[in-house]
Formats: structure tokens, C-alpha cells, sequence
């Protein structure tokens, strides 16, 4: 056989050789004008929104479809499989809401969806989640994950609202001067910083692990509730917005309630160390819970 003609058969060869791929390895040809969406579920999804119009699973969704959207409705449903990967979701430039809860995510890219004003990963799986780029965020609820670490919130000067309850904070600086209202209970926090959160409204720190508060930076403050900690004292002077104020299962040694005018209720019992709650002469709390040892009292030590 002579050269020449060897030299044919390998360049008639090359094709099979390249195109030759197993019947469960199929290649997906890299096209522009589409987004790769490599979890059937997600596409499934998208499917039947009526998003993905070619509407059949082939790992794919075009760039003006994607494009299309504002809105995304992702939650977990009987029907479908949940959602372990929202890889694509770069491609939905556009989306001002997204909702996927009860899934099975462990990671979710949003840098590339700056325009999310809603933000809504409940029940999911993640562990770590930053925020850096979504500048226009309004609400966050990242509740039930295992959270450990939220970065980003700096730069969020729209963001009113961030939930984090049940996950797995230890520590947590918050800094972000627009925040309203923080709910991070039931975590494993042993300090929190919220002195770069001088907007803070309502503040649920239920069930955790700390010892210390500090909310004298949060002047706003109407809602405090850090019930089922080890807290053994807290400082309310300036929070003389409180209107309520739930505190029971701490350490408590002493609480000066004098200052807070507007308070409503007051949860205090179960604080073996403290008897004596103070207040000021004439001062009505409406609604109060108590254990049978303690009193309100304007001549506490």
C-alpha cells in the first residue's frame, strides 16, 4: 500500500474518529445562541413554564428564551425531581425573582443575575452562598440550609430583608446600612456583629449559642427577640423604640426595661438568676410573661 494512499484512509478516518462517541455519552454540539442546562430537572422545569420552548430535555435553552425571563417559580414539585444543579441560570440576565425552594441544591452561582430583587433558597442544601453582585436585592430567604458562611452583603443597598434561620452560622458580621430585619434563629451562632446594621427593625436571634449581645449601634430596633441563649446581660438604653421584647431561657443577672416607653410585651421568664426587672415609675407594659419569682420593680440593686 503506498503512502498516498495511506494518507487517504487517515484523513477519512479523522471524522469517525472524532464523531465516534458512545450512545451514552452523547456530544452536545456548543452553539452561541444556547445555554447549556445540564440538570434534566431544571430544564423539566423550564419546560413546563412554558420557558424552554423547543420543549424536549436536551441539556439546552436558547439565549432569547432565557433572556425572557423576569420571573422563575423553581420550587420543588411532587411531579418533578428536585433540582440539584442551576447551572444556566447565568444566562437569565434579566431575572428580577427567583424562587427554589425545597430542593436539593448544594452551590448556586448568582453573579451574573444582577437585576434579583427577590431571592427566595429555602429547604435546599447549600453551605455557602455570596451575594457580592446582586446589588438591587430587596429579600433573602435563605432559611433551612447548612449555611456557613454569607459573603456580599456590604454592597446590598437595596436589601431590607435576609432570613438565615436553621442553618449553620457560628459567627456573623453584618454590614449593610439599609437592613430592616435580620432572622437568623435556631443556627449555632456564638457572636454576632451588628453594629454595620444601623437600620435593624427586627432582630430574631432565638435559639442559639450566645452569650453576648450588643444592639446599642440599633437605635431602630422594635422587635428583639433572643430567647434560648446563654446571654447574662444586655444593654437596651438606646433601643427606646422596643416595642417587644422576648428574652426568656437566657442567664440573665439583671434588665433595665425603664427606658423603653413603647414596649408592649416583654417574655422574660425563665432567667433562674434574675428576680428583679427594672422600670420607671408610672411605666405600663401591657402584656408580660414571667416566672412567679421575678418583678417589675424601679428599685431594683
Amino acid at each position: 500500500m503506498n503512502n498516498t494512499f495511506k494518507t487517504g484512509l487517515t484523513i477519512l478516518a479523522l471524522p469517525l474518529m472524532i464523531f465516534s462517541c458512545s450512545d451514552d455519552d452523547p456530544v452536545v454540539p456548543i452553539n452561541e445562541d444556547y445555554i447549556t442546562i445540564p440538570d434534566a430537572s431544571f430544564e423539566t422545569h423550564l419546560i413546563d413554564l412554558g420557558i424552554d420552548t423547543d420543549g424536549e430535555v436536551n441539556q439546552q435553552i436558547s439565549k432569547t428564551d432565557a433572556e425572557s425571563v423576569e420571573n422563575l417559580m423553581l420550587n420543588a414539585n411532587i411531579r418533578i425531581d428536585e433540582i440539584h444543579d442551576l447551572t444556566g441560570i447565568e444566562g437569565f440576565i434579566n431575572l428580577k425573582s427567583l424562587y427554589a425552594m425545597g430542593n436539593a441544591l448544594t452551590q448556586v452561582d448568582l453573579s451574573h443575575n444582577t437585576a434579583l430583587d427577590t431571592l427566595s433558597l429555602a429547604a435546599n442544601n447549600i453551605t455557602s452562598i455570596d451575594l457580592g453582585k446582586n446589588t438591587e436585592l430587596i429579600w433573602a430567604d435563605l432559611t433551612v440550609n447548612d449555611i456557613s458562611e454569607v459573603t456580599g452583603l456590604t454592597g446590598l443597598s437595596q436589601l431590607k430583608t435576609l432570613r438565615l434561620s436553621f442553618n449553620s452560622l457560628t459567627e456573623i458580621s453584618i454590614e449593610n446600612e439599609s437592613l430592616e430585619a435580620l432572622l437568623i434563629s435556631h443556627n449555632l451562632l456564638q457572636s454576632i456583629d451588628l453594629s454595620g446594621a444601623p437600620r435593624l427593625k427586627n432582630l430574631l436571634l432565638t435559639t442559639n449559642e450566645l452569650t453576648s449581645l450588643d444592639v446599642t449601634s440599633n437605635a431602630l430596633l422594635e422587635t428583639l427577640l433572643f430567647s434560648n441563649n446563654r446571654i447574662t446581660t444586655v444593654d437596651l438604653e438606646h433601643n427606646t423604640n422596643l416595642q417587644y421584647l422576648y428574652c426568656s431561657s437566657n442567664l440573665l443577672t439583671g434588665l433595665d426595661i425603664s427606658h423603653l416607653s413603647k414596649l408592649d410585651f416583654l417574655v422574660v421568664d425563665r432567667n433562674p438568676d434574675l428576680s428583679c426587672i427594672k422600670i420607671s415609675d408610672g411605666q405600663n407594659v401591657p402584656s408580660i410573661t414571667k416566672s412567679e419569682y421575678q418583678e417589675l420593680n424601679a428599685l431594683c440593686n
